[in-house]
């Protein structure tokens, strides 16, 4: 824990020794708020809720998140500080787990400095806050599921636009699979046994589910089992690379 703890530490440093963290924020932020306001029409609902500021977390994440992990391991392969890195006594795992909660809680602090938002529903009227937590429970774990993806995908390559591509892709299909117009498209030939896998592995599946208000069980196990599956790829990955 203490390797880790070091290593997420250094990582959180690194990301506001550039612009890097405060111009993600900042875009987070503004295009959170307006396509709440705007294209949501959080005024003009008369509901005091914010269900028009969490449906569009996960869109928002297939292009904000991809440019957090695509220089988690993209950079320190190009500038060949990854093996001073792997020289350390560390292992793979520690690195690969430190570098990804670094990541994890700088996506969970532009998260948190939203809660402008959540004041003035409670303001403008009396939403159910335990549905608000929920939904912001439900978007920090895919912002983790988000960025596992894009963890691994960096390890890949040494290119950051290439990783940053790829992880957008990926993390595209696997938000899209959840969608009816896909499903209608398996429906026409495939078995229902796997339409409701396809469905299942969909991120919107379950974020929709959580910011019902309700975090069941199978919900928490998938984006868990996400994270640590893309997180294990990424530590072969590395592996890999160092025995190379």
């Amino acid at each position: 824990m203490r390797n880790i703890w070091i290593i997420a530490k250094r990582e959180m440093v690194s990301y506001f020794a550039t612009p890097l963290a405060y111009v993600f924020i900042v875009i987070f932020l503004a295009l959170s708020g307006a396509l709440a306001f705007y294209i949501g029409g959080f005024m003009s609902r008369g509901q005091a809720d914010l269900q028009p500021f969490f449906d569009y977390h996960p869109w928002l994440y297939l292009l904000l998140i991809p440019a957090i992990s695509m220089r988690l391991w993209a950079e320190e392969r190009k500038t060949g500080t990854i093996e001073n890195l792997m020289t350390l006594p560390v292992s793979a795992a520690e690195a690969v787990i430190g570098k990804f909660l670094a990541a994890w809680a700088f996506a969970g602090l532009a998260l948190a400095l939203t809660f402008p938002m959540w004041i003035t529903v409670n303001v403008l009227g009396s939403p159910d806050n335990g549905v608000i937590l929920a939904s912001y429970v439900g978007s920090l774990l895919m912002a983790g599921a988000f960025l596992a993806i894009g963890s691994c995908v960096s390890a890949l390559t040494k290119n950051q636009v290439i990783a940053f591509i790829i992880a957008a892709t990926v993390c595209f299909l696997f938000t899209m699979s959840g969608l009816e117009l896909v499903l209608n498209v398996f429906r026409l030939w495939a078995p229902d046994l796997l339409v409701d896998t396809i469905a299942s592995l969909s991120f919107l599946t379950h974020f929709n589910a959580v910011t019902k208000g309700v975090i069941e069980l199978r919900d928490i196990i998938y984006f868990a089992s996400m994270m640590a599956v893309w997180l294990l790829a990424t530590i072969v990955a590395i592996d890999l690379k160092k025995a190379a």
